[in-house]
């Protein structure tokens, strides 16, 4: 295994190539991006070794595809068709449905693995990229018995590199549980957000009395809306089950006030405090 081409050098594709670099200097990394500021930038980085075009990916031992979540289904047949017979495919979407779909009849489907690390920041392009960003956190395997095995062992190699803990599922309960843990979370922040800059352009000074968890709630509202936009369209179904569930208990919440019923605004957040194990459960 030599080189490994990245198509699209920003937050994750650039984090994943800092990270197997620094335990493979041997490896040469390429960049792939539409952006080609994106590539010059990655290069004096160090994020990436060469640039390189599509052309170029029959020379690839793996590709690893980092872009968003639409234009990863309408360009990853097109990878598979160019790809030798021994290069490992993977992607990084945030999706599966869709983009597994996308590639079920393909002659070359077992050189494909549908992954999701489940890793990131609100900020994108190569300047975002990490080393370390994965180390500890979960990756997402999907339909993993379609991908041929000494394919499959190379994917989880570099996990290891990564540091990263493998979950197997498939892309539909994928698709549902993220739309819980990860798009609601987002909508949310958007939406916050939208709430407090409206609310600003009457009263000037409410930035002015925003603490910490105001910021740390809102973070999210940073991330990119053209990588957003096609995750929420792709999973557009369990997106709006999460919401209205989501309304639904706003709503609950709302009416309690409104009836000065305390108590049980007292018990509901007692109830949720129970989230906390959980996630020290996780980490």
């Amino acid at each position: 295994m030599k080189n490994i081409y990245i198509i699209g050098v920003g937050l994750i594709g650039g984090s994943i190539a800092k990270d197997v670099k620094k335990l493979n200097p041997d490896l040469i990394i390429y960049g792939i991006d539409s952006n080609v500021k994106h590539l010059d930038e990655a290069i004096s980085l160090g994020v990436i070794d060469e640039k390189a075009d599509f052309n170029d990916l029959d020379k690839a031992d793996i590709v690893i595809v980092s872009i968003p979540v639409d234009a990863t289904v309408e360009l990853l047949p097109k990878v598979l068709d160019r790809v030798s017979d021994d290069t490992l495919v993977m992607e990084s979407g945030s999706t599966k449905v869709a983009i597994c779909n996308s590639v079920a009849q393909h002659p070359k489907r077992r050189n494909f693995l549908a992954t999701h690390p489940i890793a990131g920041t609100e900020f994108s392009g190569p300047k975002a990229a990490l080393e370390g960003l994965f180390k500890g956190k979960t990756n997402i395997i999907c339909e993993v018995e379609k991908t041929a095995f000494k394919l499959q062992e190379r994917a989880l190699s570099i996990f290891k590199i990564m540091g990263m803990r493998i979950r197997y599922m498939n892309p539909e309960a994928h698709d549902k549980h993220i739309a819980y843990v990860s798009h609601l979370s987002h909508i949310s922040s958007f939406m916050l957000g939208k709430t407090v800059i409206e609310k600003e352009k009457n009263e000037r000074d409410i930035f002015d009395l925003a603490g910490s968890g105001f910021a740390s709630t809102v973070r999210l509202a940073k991330s990119s809306p053209e990588m957003w936009t096609p995750i929420f369209k792709q999973n557009k179904a369990n997106v709006i089950e999460t919401l209205e569930e989501y309304i639904q208990n706003l709503t609950a919440f709302k009416d309690f006030i409104k009836a000065d019923n305390f108590e049980e605004i007292r018990n509901e957040m007692k109830n949720t405090n129970h989230i906390k194990d959980i996630l020290n459960g996780i980490e």
